[in-house]
């Protein structure tokens, strides 16, 4: 028989989606009340687990009396069962976990529970029975500190020491298990004897822990704002001075001739009123063609030569001038003759 257990009180507010996505994936094959359930003494063993282990404990308790067969919560309970000190508890919920699973994550904590209850050499075969390189880093990390500590339990410093020095002893980077394993490095150098060397890891160790502390302090969900720069061009832009001023641009590029940039000043310079214009035109018809009816920007009338030719003929500047300011205003051309910007 089962002995008697109560299901802990689960707090307002706790919730199924308070759970890890792939952990909820598992409860999917349970019925929807009973996988919210579950999933809410899961969430409570999460925020348990380091301030009241025994309590996370009966939380997973009650989580594998309704879902047994799930291994995210077989792997819970041992987990709360190395934690409250229960090594036999652990490693056979840790083997029922791989049986479900098919992972090796859990090794460590398996030749960990195996060193619990007092079986260093079995802790020893068990780490030996995985290819390391099939593991995690991490896993692999853990695995290491675990079969040095078989060794220690065996009074066999030396060979745990050699246990530790693996790739990831790296005393000039820092990750997530960095400073477990300069810890353990350091006790084992001290079981050695080596002290100032023991010093000088234990010195890393506590640098690596301030520089992830530092890391941690990164928002993990900041994000880096790429920009693209966009154009959003005034329908102006599109006027006919706007086009034979690029038109012109493009031609002295491709004469090898400097182009000068209109300042805003230039600009307002070059605003000419109508009778400025034919005043110019009287003064002197070929110039004025060539500079002020480009500023101008005249949009379906006369080249250049024809004008020319009218001017010469004896046609009316000052009346062409007015029909050619009255078909710029129906093109919507700015009456300030701004000069564009350029894209």
């Amino acid at each position: 028989m089962r002995p008697h257990h109560d299901d802990p009180e689960i707090p307002e507010g706790v919730v199924a989606r308070d759970l890890p996505g792939e952990a909820r994936v598992e409860l999917k094959t349970l019925s929807k009340d009973n996988a919210e359930w579950v999933a809410q003494h899961l969430v409570m063993v999460s925020r348990l687990i380091e301030s009241d282990p025994e309590l996370a404990h009966r939380h997973a308790l009650s989580a594998a009396r309704r879902a047994g067969r799930i291994g995210v919560v077989r792997e819970t309970l041992a987990i709360t069962a190395y934690a409250t000190g229960d090594f036999a508890l652990a490693l056979r919920e840790l083997r029922t976990y791989r049986r479900i699973s098919g992972s090796n994550d859990q090794l460590p904590l398996m030749v960990d529970s195996e060193r619990g209850v007092g079986r260093p050499d079995r802790a020893l075969e068990l780490g030996r029975s995985v290819e390391k390189a099939s593991l995690p880093a991490d896993v692999q990390v853990s695995l290491a500190i675990a079969m040095s500590g078989a060794r220690l339990d065996l009074e066999q410093p030396e060979a745990a020491l050699a246990e530790l020095e693996i790739p990831q002893l790296d005393p000039n980077r820092a990750f997530s298990w960095s400073p477990d394993l300069f810890h353990a490095y350091a006790e084992v150098l001290e079981e050695l004897g080596r002290d100032e060397q023991a010093a000088s890891w234990r010195e890393r160790a506590e640098h690596a822990a301030e520089a992830l502390a530092e890391a941690l302090d990164i928002d993990e969900h900041e994000t880096i704002d790429v920009i693209e720069e966009e154009i959003f061009l005034d329908p102006g832009d599109f006027s006919a001075a706007a086009v034979e001023a690029e038109v012109d641009e493009l031609l002295a590029d491709d004469k090898d001739e400097p182009t000068e940039a209109a300042s805003d000043g230039d600009a307002e310079a070059e605003t000419v009123s109508e009778a400025e214009v034919g005043a110019d035109l009287e003064a002197d018809t070929e110039s004025s063609a060539d500079t002020e009816l480009s500023v101008e920007a005249e949009t379906d009338i006369e080249s250049d030569d024809e004008i020319d030719a009218g001017a010469e003929s004896g046609v009316d500047v000052e009346t062409e001038t007015q029909a050619e300011s009255q078909a710029v205003e129906e093109k919507g051309e700015p009456d300030d003759g701004a000069v564009p910007t350029e894209h």
